[in-house]
């Protein structure tokens, strides 16, 4: 699972680099003039801090002392990733076309990268501490 969530990570953060070059290259004058240049820029945002947050747990799960908690590094990533896909495609898709009742479906995203960062608090708490220490 670690190699999925770091093949994940690395395809989100290219796709926030994409989206925020023709956001603001490609898009600029559209995202201006329909006023939804800010949702646009927040889908981004959020794009890239999760999938730098989904390569860090990824990493962090392939280390030898985390296999007592693989499983909710594993979670988080998983949370993070379809936190992603749902709250920066849907925020990005009504930024594109204007159909308001996308903006209805951003906030399960939202929680997903809630659960995912309770999920990284977790493993945290649990990570084991080396003997002496």
């Amino acid at each position: 699972m670690p190699r999925l969530l770091l093949l994940a990570g690395a395809v989100l953060a290219g796709l926030g680099v994409a989206a925020g070059s023709f956001g603001a290259h490609g898009l600029e004058a559209m995202l201006a003039a329909t006023g939804r240049a800010d949702n646009w820029e927040t889908a981004v945002r959020y794009c890239m801090y999760h999938a730098l947050a989904t390569l860090v747990v990824a990493l962090a799960a392939t280390l030898p002392q985390a296999a007592a908690v693989r499983g909710p590094l594993t979670t988080a990533g998983l949370c993070f990733l379809g936190g992603t896909l749902v709250f920066s495609g849907c925020l990005g898709a009504l930024a594109l076309s204007g159909v308001r009742i996308l903006g209805a479906i951003v906030p399960v995203g939202g929680v997903l990268f809630l659960v995912g960062w309770a999920y990284v608090a977790v493993a945290a708490a649990r990570w084991p501490v080396p003997a002496g220490r």
